[in-house]
């Protein structure tokens, strides 16, 4: 799928892959409330999210596969990816996801955090979302006083 906005789907890949930002994903309650979440993600050209089995927002996925998302800069120039796409959830076996997803955002599973998600009771699951829709955006043009 060809992206619409400023960027070609090379550069939409390179963003996503390098971004070290959650996304958020909007998506609908099955009692029909929009609901937003923030995931840490990895991209291969479908984002991959890690989660607990027995978060809310699992039943909610389930209930309604459609999701909106977005992953932007929070500094300026503001600018970023966002979509929407259909969610999968299943086993994060071994917890294989969640490990490289805490090498990617924290540099390793040695932390407190890494010892409470990595907990032996804690049953973690694997959100794919298979984009249908992408969309980028840059302000970098708009905003050439806060270039780095």
């Amino acid at each position: 799928m060809d992206p619409t906005g400023p960027w070609d789907r090379s550069r939409v890949d390179e963003f996503l892959a390098d971004a070290r930002i959650p996304i958020r994903i909007g998506c609908r309650t099955p009692a029909g409330d929009p609901w937003m979440v923030s995931l840490w993600f990895r991209w291969d050209g479908a984002i991959h999210c890690a989660t607990g089995a027995d978060a809310d927002v699992v039943a909610f996925f389930e209930a309604d596969d459609r999701v909106s998302f977005e992953v932007s800069t929070n500094d300026p120039p503001y600018m970023g990816v966002r979509g929407r796409g259909r969610v999968t959830v299943s086993p994060d076996e071994d917890e294989r996801l969640l490990r490289s997803l805490l090498e990617r955002y924290l540099g390793g599973t040695d932390n407190e955090l890494a010892d409470r998600l990595l907990r032996p009771d804690r049953e973690e699951v694997h959100v794919r979302i298979e984009p249908e829709r992408l969309h980028s955006w840059d302000f970098t043009e708009r905003m050439p006083d806060r270039r780095d």
